[in-house]
């Protein structure tokens, strides 16, 4: 109720409009207070005219009042029920068109909701399936890694290997020319013959030696390739793997967000239900009370 309005109030100014000749409508009465809701002004206006006929009654029976005064009044009563029937007619009607609109209203917003609500949970199931294809590929990373590991393992033994025989080879040329050596004194008759055989023999040992080399340096420059690529494509499945998980935290974050959004969407939506409901029912009971007033507080005719 706004501050400043009472029941004397509303009653003084029903009673000058009466005086004045006019029927004490409510806006009549807002306007002669100059403030006021209707609802509360309606309101005060069904006690008034409650009392009315008591005070009706109270100027009839007293024996100094004319009786033109005491018809007059009565006609004036009757004039006012009528207007009251009335006005609690059109208040009803009005009510249960608002009434009428609001339940279209909320039906048009619960249809927005359910609406918004199916779109989330199709955004929530893309997420959810970004997600799982986000971690499929993180495990497919993971095993090529596992994959260029194995590899470059191979070529570490294949590299050893290689180096074992190239030092094999070193020692048995090393070997021969030490017994060479030894032998020179006692060998100087066949140094001629064995010179062509030496030569044959360090010629052909160069040869493994310099294959040998060839060999090792080319499957140094590959092992040194393929490590070269191993890092490369380590830092690149690294980098791939970190957008990867990027993109998901994303996509989680999106979906709270969503998840939020529609939590708060079913509040406002349960909170416009419920204070609506009180208002409805008060419409309903104003327009069941003004209608039912009328009947109690007829007076009786003499």
């Amino acid at each position: 109720m706004p501050k400043g309005i009472t029941q004397d109030q509303v009653n003084a100014a029903a009673d000058a409009l009466v005086a004045a000749g006019e029927k004490p409508t409510v806006e009549r009465v807002r306007q002669y207070l100059g403030t006021g809701s209707p609802n509360t002004v309606t309101r005060m206006l069904e006690a008034w005219r409650g009392t009315l006929a008591q005070r009706l009654k109270e100027v009839l029976t007293l024996p100094e009042v004319p009786a033109e005064v005491g018809e007059a009044a009565v006609a004036l009563w009757r004039v006012a029920l009528a207007h009251a029937e009335t006005h609690a007619q059109a208040g009803w009607t009005q009510a249960h068109a608002d009434l009428t609109a609001a339940r279209e209203a909320l039906a048009q917003e619960r249809a927005a909701w359910d609406a918004q609500l199916q779109a989330a949970a199709a955004e929530l199931a893309q997420a959810r399936a970004a997600r799982d294809l986000a971690e499929h590929a993180c495990a497919t990373l993971d095993a090529q890694l596992q994959d260029s590991h194995a590899m470059r393992a191979d070529l570490v033994q294949q590299r050893d290997r290689l180096q074992a025989a190239c030092d094999a080879q070193a020692s048995e040329i090393k070997a021969l020319r030490t017994q060479l050596d030894e032998h020179q004194v006692s060998l100087q008759a066949e140094r001629a013959r064995q010179e062509a055989y030496v030569r044959g023999v360090e010629d052909h040992a160069h040869q493994e030696i310099d294959r040998a080399r060839q060999d090792a340096k080319h499957w140094r420059q590959q092992y040194e390739t393929s490590d070269h690529s191993h890092r490369d494509a380590v830092a690149a499945l690294q980098t791939q793997r970190d957008g990867l998980r990027e993109q998901l935290r994303q996509v989680e974050q999106d979906l709270a967000g969503y998840i939020g959004q529609v939590t708060a969407l079913e509040k406002a939506l349960t909170k416009a239900r419920t204070a609506a409901r009180p208002a409805i029912a008060g419409r309903r009971k104003a327009a069941t009370d003004a209608k039912a007033r009328p009947g109690r507080s007829k007076p009786r005719t003499r």
